[in-house]
C-alpha cells in the first residue's frame, strides 16, 4: 500500500483527458455498458454507532474468561498468544463479517485479491514473534543455521516497475538523470547508514533503545530534516514521498524524521544506484496479499470468533469486565461478562469505548491522526496494451501521480494459460477527503480510479469488467512529530492488568509487525 502528495489527490486534479476516459468507463453515453461493481469489505455505518446514544435494553448475557475487541492482526495475534499459553476460554468480537482488519481478501472473478494489505517484507532478527509464525505456517525452514524461504510465497519476478519519462524501468526508484541525483541518491544512502550506526532502528520499533538522537528526528519533519540535509532534488523527494505514504498513509511533510528514516533503517536500508550491495528486497505475498495471513490466524479460532458484534460500550467492574455489543445479524443488543479485555482496536475507538479510559488512552487518542484509504479491485476482460520498457510486474506505480500504484492479484499464479490481470490500485487520501469517501456513491469513486488509471493505461476503461471498492476511514495511524517519542503510548506498550491495549498504534504507525507482536505482547500483559 501506498500514497502520495495529497494535492494530487482531489478528483478535480485531473487531467480532463483522463477523466473523460473514465466518464466513457462509467458508462455515462448511450452505447456504453453501465459500469459493474459496488462497496465491499467495510460497513462504515456499523463503526459509527459509537455517535449514536448506546441503547438501554441489555440483551442476553454471555460470558467467558477474556474478550478480545477487534479481531485484526493485533486482536488474531493476542487470541493466538492465549491458546499457545493454555488459555482456552476467550472470544474476539469484531464488527466487519470477516476476520483481519486491514489484511483481508476478497474474491472477484473467481480469483482472490487483497482488500487492504497485499505483502510482508521479509522479518528481521527483532522480529522474533513473526519470524515464529512464519516458521510455523510453513513459509521458513532453518538449514544449517540459516532460514530458507519457501519461494512459492516469495514475490515471483518481475517485482516492480516505474512508469516515468514514457516508458516503464525497472524498481521503483526513479532512474537518474544526470550526476547531481546520482550524488543525492548516494548522500540519502549514507545518512541512513549513519543513522543505523549512530542511533540504531528496529522492526518491531521498541525493539531498539529510544535514544536523545531518537528525539530530535521525532520533534522535525521528514521534509524539514530532508531540506536540512540539502537533500532537495526532485526525484529523491518524490521516492521519499511514495515511501512514506506507502508505509505511513502521509508525505514527507506529515511525518517524522525519525518515521523517514525508520522506514529505511530498520529494514533493508537505502542503496543507490551502482551500489554493490544493493540487493532487491524479498517480499512474501500472495494473490490475497496479507488476507493470506489472516486467514490462517483465523481458521483455528472460529468457534471463538463472533463476527458482526459493533462493540458500543466496555465497562471495568471490581472482580471484571462487562461489555455492551450490537449483534448486526440479529439487530439486537448483548451483553458480555469477562475477567479482562483487550482493547485490539485503534486507540481512538478504545478510547470511545472504555467508559472509564485511563488518562494515557485519552492523551493518546488526542496525539494520533489517521490515514483514510480507498482500495480498488478492478477486473478486466483482456491484458492491457503493453507500453515501452519493462514487462509488467506485480507492483507497478507511475512517477508523478498521487496514486500508490497498482498490483496484478494474478501475478503469483502458477497458472500456465494467461489470463487478463485483476488489479488492486491503492489510494490514501487526505482527512479532508473522509467524509466525501463516506458520501459519495461507489460510482463516483469508481470514475476518480479508473480516470487516475487511465492516465497510465488508456485502453483500460474499454475493458474494465467489474470494480469493487473498499474503503477504510481511519485506515492508517500516522506518525507525526512527537508521537513516536509519546509518554502516553509508552505507558500503554507497558499497561498490564484487567484492561490491556493491543494495536499497530501503539507503535504510532501501521505494519504487520507491529500490530502481531502488540498481540503477543498484550495476551502476557492481562492479569486474570
Amino acid at each position: 500500500m501506498t500514497v502520495r502528495a495529497t494535492r494530487h489527490l482531489h478528483p478535480p486534479g485531473l487531467h480532463r483527458r483522463a477523466l473523460l476516459l473514465g466518464l466513457l468507463a462509467g458508462g455515462c453515453t448511450p452505447d456504453a455498458p453501465a459500469l459493474q461493481g459496488g462497496w465491499v469489505g467495510t460497513h462504515p455505518e456499523r463503526g459509527h454507532r459509537l455517535r449514536n446514544e448506546v441503547p438501554k435494553a441489555e440483551g442476553p448475557l454471555r460470558k467467558t474468561g477474556v474478550l478480545i475487541v477487534g479481531a485484526g492482526i493485533a486482536g488474531l495475534a493476542c487470541a493466538r498468544a492465549l491458546a499457545r499459553q493454555g488459555v482456552a476460554d476467550f472470544a474476539l468480537l469484531d464488527l466487519e463479517d470477516q476476520a483481519g482488519g486491514n489484511s483481508r481478501a476478497h474474491h472477484l472473478g473467481g480469483t482472490p485479491c487483497p482488500l487492504g494489505a497485499h505483502y510482508l517484507p521479509l522479518p528481521g532478527p527483532d522480529a522474533r514473534e513473526v519470524q515464529q509464525l512464519l516458521a510455523e505456517l510453513g513459509l521458513s525452514r532453518q538449514v544449517l543455521g540459516r532460514t530458507e524461504w519457501d519461494e512459492r510465497h516469495l514475490c515471483h519476478s518481475p517485482q516492480e516497475r516505474l512508469f516515468i519519462d514514457g516508458a516503464w524501468h525497472e524498481g521503483l526508484l526513479p532512474p537518474a538523470e544526470d550526476a547531481s541525483t546520482r550524488e543525492q541518491y548516494r548522500r540519502f544512502a549514507a545518512a541512513v547508514s549513519q543513522a543505523q550506526r549512530d542511533a540504531g532502528f528496529a522492526m518491531p520499533t521498541r525493539r531498539a533503545r529510544w535514544t536523545a538522537a531518537h528525539a530530535g528526528l521525532d520533534a522535525q519533519t521528514f521534509a524539514t530534516w530532508l531540506d536540512r540535509q540539502g537533500l532537495t532534488d526532485a526525484r529523491l523527494r518524490w521516492y521519499l514521498d511514495y515511501c512514506c505514504r506507502d508505509d505511513f498513509g502521509a508525505n514527507v511533510a506529515g511525518v517524522s524524521a525519525w518515521a523517514g528514516l525508520h522506514y529505511f533503517a530498520s529494514r533493508h536500508g537505502f542503496h543507490a544506484p551502482g551500489d554493490d550491495t544493493a540487493e532487491r528486497e524479498p517480499v512474501l505475498t500472495w494473490p490475497e496479499g496479507n488476507g493470506w495471513l489472516s486467514a490462517r490466524l483465523a481458521e483455528p479460532l472460529r468457534e471463538r470468533l463472533h463476527l458482526g458484534r459493533s462493540v458500543l460500550r466496555v465497562t471495568e467492574q471490581k472482580h471484571g469486565v462487562e461489555l455492551l455489543a450490537w449483534n448486526e445479524a440479529a439487530g439486537a443488543p448483548e451483553r458480555w461478562q469477562a475477567r479482562a479485555v483487550v482493547m485490539a482496536t485503534p486507540l481512538f475507538i478504545a478510547n470511545r469505548l472504555l467508559a472509564a479510559p485511563p488518562d494515557a488512552l485519552r492523551d493518546a487518542a488526542g496525539q494520533l491522526s489517521y490515514s483514510p484509504w480507498l482500495t480498488a479491485n478492478l477486473l478486466l476482460r483482456e491484458p492491457l496494451l503493453i507500453r515501452p520498457g519493462a514487462p509488467p510486474a506485480w507492483d507497478n506505480v507511475r512517477y508523478g501521480t498521487g496514486a500508490l500504484g497498482y498490483v496484478d492479484a494474478r501475478h503469483q499464479s502458477l497458472d500456465p494459460l494467461p489470463r487478463p490481470p485483476l488489479l488492486t490500485a491503492y489510494f490514501a487520501l487526505p482527512a479532508t477527503q473522509r467524509g466525501e469517501l463516506l458520501r459519495q456513491p461507489w460510482q463516483h469513486w469508481a470514475r476518480w480510479v479508473t480516470g487516475e488509471m487511465a492516465q497510465t493505461h488508456p485502453d483500460l476503461p474499454g475493458k474494465l469488467e467489474r470494480i469493487d471498492l473498499c474503503r477504510f476511514g481511519h485506515a492508517m495511524s500516522i506518525p507525526t512529530p512527537g508521537l513516536r517519542g509519546s509518554a502516553a503510548l509508552a505507558a500503554l506498550n507497558e499497561a498490564r492488568g484487567r484492561v490491556v491495549f493491543a494495536h499497530a498504534d501503539l507503535a504510532g504507525y501501521s505494519v504487520f509487525e507491529e500490530a502481531y507482536t502488540a498481540g503477543v505482547e498484550a495476551a502476557a500483559r492481562i492479569r486474570l
